[in-house]
C-alpha cells in the first residue's frame, strides 16, 4: 500500500504546522497497518459457515510456519498431562508402559474474532488446518498405538487447545534391589523435536500438584504399581547454548510396588519352611530318619522356588535382596542336612571306633556339654571292669594244691573246678563287652553334644542373617524414599 502526499505552497505562518500534520498522517498509516496485521477477522453472519469462511481466508493457508507476526518471537507452548493408567513395568527390558492424555496450549498471534458477531467463542477444526508444535517425549522407545484423533479447539482469542492420547512405552532406569518393597522414579521429558529454544519455549500449564491430583482421580488401573508422587522441573539452558538446545520440561513419576502378593506367596512360605527345618533338630537322630525329613524339605523348597520363579524380577542393575534371602534359606537347609549326616555317622558308627580321645572328652563331654546343658547322667550299673575282676578274684575260692588235697580229689570236685574256669572266661568276655559299650556311649553322647551345639549356632546364625536382611531392606527403602 503506497501513500503519496501532495502539498501546495503555503503561507509563511502555516509552514510551522506542516511537520505536525505530516507526523499525524504517518501515525495513522502505521496504526492502519498494525490493525491489519492483527488479522482480526470479521464474519459475514453469526453462523459456523461464516466463521469457517473467515478462518479459511485468514489462517487455514498458513500451516507451514509458526503463527507469529515476527519470526524472532518464540512460540510459547504450555504442557500438561493426565496419567490414566500404569499398564506394565518390565524389569528385564527396563521399560515403563503407561497411558497418558497430553494437553498442549498455544496462541496464534494476531488472531481473534467477536463472539457475538461470529456466533461462538470457540470452534473445533481439523488439526491439519493449523500449525502444530512437534512436541515429543524423549524417553519414548516404541510406537504410539492409540486411536487417531483429528480435531482441536480454537478460541476467539486465538488460543489453541490440543488434547492427545499417548500410549507411552518409555525407558526407565529400574532399581530392583529392594524388591518387592521397591520405589521407582521414571521420567517424562517433553521437548520440541526440531525447534530450538529461540523458536519454541515450553512452560507448565498447571502446577505439578494439580497434575498429580488429577492423575490419581483419573487412574483406572489398580494393578501391581501405584502412583505415590509426581515432581517436575524445567532445566535451565545457558545463553551460549540456545542456538542448538531445545527447551524441556521434565516430569518425575514416582511409583511404588504393591508388595502384598509377594509377601504372601514368597516370603511367608519361605519363613514357614525354614522354621520347620529349624524345629527338625528336635527329632532324635538315633530313632528317627531325620536326614530323610530334611531332604524332603530341601526338595520341596526347590520345587517352590521353581514354581514361584515367574514372580521374581528377571534382571536389573543389582541382585535383589530377596534372591539373597532365598539363597540363604536354601543354604541353611543344606547345612542342617550335612549336620544331620555327621551326627548320624558319629552315633551309628561308634561301635567301630576306638575309645574317645581324652581331649574330646575334656572339651566336649565336660565343658561344651555343660554349656549346652547336656551333661551325661551317671549309670550305677556300669562299673569299672577292673573292679569287677578284683571282686571276681576275691569271690573265687582259694585254690590249694597241697598234697593232702590232691589225694582227696573226686570227680565232682574236678567238674566244679572246670565250671569255675568257664564262668571266669565268660565274666572276662562280659567285662570286655561292657568296656566296649561304655566307649560307644561316649561317642553317642559326643554326637548329642555336637548336635545341640550346632542347633544353637543354627538359631544364632539364622536370627542374625534375617535381622541383617530386614535392616538392609528398611535402609534402602528409606533411602529411595528420601531421594524422592
Amino acid at each position: 500500500m503506497a501513500v503519496v502526499l501532495f502539498s501546495r505552497p503555503q503561507a509563511a505562518g502555516s509552514t510551522a504546522m506542516f511537520p505536525h500534520f505530516q507526523l499525524m498522517i504517518c501515525c495513522l498509516i502505521m496504526q492502519s497497518l498494525l490493525m491489519k496485521s492483527t488479522e482480526t477477522i470479521s464474519c459475514s453472519e453469526p453462523t459456523t459457515d461464516g466463521l469457517l469462511t473467515a478462518l479459511k481466508q485468514n489462517i487455514f493457508s498458513k500451516t507451514e510456519i509458526r503463527p507469529v507476526i515476527n519470526l524472532k518471537t518464540p512460540t510459547n507452548i504450555s504442557v500438561t498431562f493426565t496419567l490414566y493408567g500404569i499398564l506394565d513395568v518390565d524389569e528385564k527390558a527396563q521399560k515403563l508402559n503407561t497411558f497418558l492424555w497430553v494437553n498442549l496450549f498455544w496462541n496464534i498471534e494476531g488472531l481473534s474474532w467477536d463472539p457475538d458477531e461470529c456466533g461462538t467463542d470457540r470452534i473445533s477444526i481439523p488439526r491439519k488446518q493449523l500449525w502444530r508444535p512437534d512436541i515429543i517425549i524423549n524417553e519414548f522407545i516404541d510406537e504410539n498405538k492409540v486411536p487417531d484423533t483429528y480435531y482441536l479447539y480454537l478460541a476467539y482469542t486465538g488460543k489453541v487447545v490440543d488434547d492427545l492420547p499417548f500410549h507411552v512405552i518409555s525407558s526407565c532406569n529400574l532399581d530392583i534391589y529392594t524388591f518387592p518393597f521397591d520405589i521407582q522414579n521414571c521420567t517424562f521429558t517433553f521437548n520440541s523435536y526440531q525447534h530450538t529454544v529461540l523458536d519454541v519455549q515450553l512452560s507448565f500449564a498447571e502446577p505439578v500438584e494439580e497434575t498429580f491430583k488429577s492423575s490419581l482421580e483419573a487412574m483406572t488401573t489398580k494393578g501391581e504399581w501405584e502412583l505415590v508422587d509426581m515432581l517436575a522441573e524445567k532445566p535451565t539452558i545457558p545463553p551460549h547454548e540456545m542456538n542448538n538446545s531445545r527447551d524441556m520440561l521434565t516430569y518425575y513419576i514416582v511409583l511404588r510396588r504393591r508388595a502384598t502378593l509377594y509377601v504372601v506367596n514368597l516370603l511367608i512360605p519361605s519363613c514357614f519352611l525354614i522354621t520347620v527345618d529349624l524345629f527338625s533338630f528336635l527329632l532324635p537322630p538315633q530313632s528317627v530318619d531325620r536326614s530323610a525329613f530334611k531332604m524332603t524339605l530341601i526338595l520341596g523348597y526347590t520345587v517352590f522356588l521353581l514354581l514361584m520363579n515367574d514372580l521374581l524380577p528377571v534382571t536389573g542393575n543389582n541382585l535383589p535382596l530377596i534372591n539373597a534371602f532365598f539363597s540363604l534359606c536354601l543354604a541353611l537347609m543344606v547345612a542342617s542336612l550335612l549336620e544331620t549326616i555327621l551326627i548320624i555317622n558319629i552315633q551309628c558308627g561308634s561301635t567301630h571306633y576306638g575309645p574317645l580321645p581324652r581331649w574330646a572328652k575334656v572339651l566336649f563331654l565336660n565343658y561344651v556339654a555343660k554349656l549346652v546343658r547336656l551333661s551325661k547322667k551317671t549309670n550305677d550299673q556300669n562299673c569299672d571292669p577292673e573292679e569287677r575282676r578284683t571282686e571276681t578274684k576275691r569271690c573265687d575260692p582259694p585254690f590249694e594244691t597241697s598234697q593232702s588235697e590232691a589225694t582227696h580229689k573226686t570227680p565232682a570236685l574236678l567238674e566244679l573246678k572246670k565250671i569255675s574256669h568257664e564262668l571266669q572266661s565268660i565274666r572276662q568276655q562280659v567285662d570286655k563287652q561292657l568296656k566296649t559299650d561304655e566307649s560307644a556311649d561316649e561317642w553317642v553322647h559326643l554326637g548329642q553334644v555336637i548336635d545341640r551345639l550346632l542347633f544353637c549356632l543354627y538359631i544364632v546364625f539364622l536370627s542374625v542373617s534375617f535381622i541383617t536382611i530386614v535392616v538392609f531392606w528398611i535402609y534402602w527403602y528409606r533411602k529411595n524414599a528420601s531421594l524422592i
